[in-house]
C-alpha cells in the first residue's frame, strides 16, 4: 500500500522534526556551524601548504638542472675546443633534454603558483566570512538568551509555562480535595445528627432501631414501677411508726391515774 507507506513515512518525519526542533539549542548549533567553517579554513591552510611545498620542491629542482645545463654548455665548449665534437654534440644534446625538462617545471611552477594565488584569495574570503559569522553568531546567542529569559520570566509571572502549570495543576488538585474532604466531612456530621448512622457499640448486637427504642421505653416502665413500690412502702412504713407513738401515749397517760387511785 504506497499510499499508507508514504503517508506513515511523513508522520515519520513530522514527528522527528518536533524532537529535533525541541531538542536543538540555536547556541548549540551556531557553535557547531562555527567549528565547521574552522576547520574548512584549516583544510584550505593546510592545502595552501601542500601547494607551496610542491612548488618549493619544483623550484629546487629547476635550480639543479639550470646548474646542469650550465655545466654541459660548458663542457660542450670545452670538448668543441680541443677537438672533440662528437663529445661537444653528446653535451648539447643533454643540455637541450635539460632546457626542455626546465621548461615543463617552469610550466608547473607557475600553474603552482597560480594555484597558491587564487588558494591564498579564497583562505582571505573565507577568514573574513568566519570572522563575520563569528560575530552574528555572538550576537544571536545575545539576543536568544535574552528573549529565552524574558519567556521564562513571563510564563513564571503568567503562570502559561510548563513548570508553571503543573505547579497550577497540582494546586488545582489540592484545592479539589480539600473541597472533597470538607464536603465529607459536612455530610458525614448532618448524617451522624440524623442519627442515619448506627452506634458501632451496637453491631453485631441483632438490634435495630425499633428495638432499641422498644427496649429504652420497657427500661423506663420498670424504672417507674419500681419507684411507685418504693413509695408505697415508704408510706406504709410511716403510717405503722405513727400508730406505735400513740397507743404509747394513751398508756402513758392512763399510768398517772392509777397511781393516783391506789392510796
Amino acid at each position: 500500500m504506497p499510499g499508507l507507506s508514504g503517508r506513515m513515512s511523513t508522520v515519520i518525519k513530522a514527528k522527528i522534526s518536533k524532537l529535533l526542533d525541541r531538542a536543538e539549542d540555536p547556541g548549540e548549533t551556531l557553535e557547531y556551524s562555527y567549528q565547521k567553517q574552522i576547520e574548512l579554513l584549516q583544510n584550505v591552510k593546510k592545502g595552501i601548504a601542500d601547494v607551496v611545498t610542491s612548488k618549493k620542491r619544483l623550484q629546487l629542482q629547476e635550480e639543479k638542472i639550470q646548474q646542469q645545463v650550465v655545466k654541459l654548455d660548458t663542457q660542450a665548449r670545452q670538448a668543441l675546443a680541443a677537438g672533440n665534437e662528437e663529445l661537444a654534440r653528446t653535451a648539447l644534446e643533454r643540455k637541450n633534454i635539460a632546457q626542455t625538462e626546465l621548461q615543463s617545471l617552469d610550466s608547473q611552477i607557475t600553474e603552482l603558483q597560480g594555484q597558491q594565488t587564487q588558494m591564498t584569495e579564497s583562505e582571505q574570503k573565507l577568514r573574513t566570512k568566519i570572522e563575520q559569522f563569528r560575530s552574528k553568531k555572538e550576537v544571536v546567542k545575545a539576543q536568544y538568551s535574552a528573549a529565552e529569559a524574558q519567556v521564562r520570566i513571563s510564563e513564571a509571572a503568567t503562570g502559561v509555562g510548563e513548570e508553571m502549570a503543573d505547579v497550577g495543576l497540582a494546586m488545582q488538585r489540592a484545592l479539589d480535595k480539600t473541597e472533597n474532604m470538607k464536603a465529607r466531612a459536612s455530610a458525614v456530621g448532618e448524617l451522624e445528627q440524623a442519627g442515619t448512622f448506627e452506634d458501632l457499640t451496637q453491631l453485631g448486637s441483632g438490634e435495630d432501631d425499633i428495638d432499641r427504642q422498644l427496649k429504652q421505653l420497657s427500661s423506663s416502665t420498670e424504672v417507674d414501677s419500681e419507684l411507685e413500690k418504693m413509695k408505697a412502702e415508704l408510706g406504709a412504713g410511716s403510717a405503722g411508726e405513727l400508730g406505735a407513738g400513740s397507743s404509747g401515749g394513751a398508756e402513758r397517760e392512763q399510768a398517772p391515774q392509777q397511781e393516783q387511785k391506789a392510796p
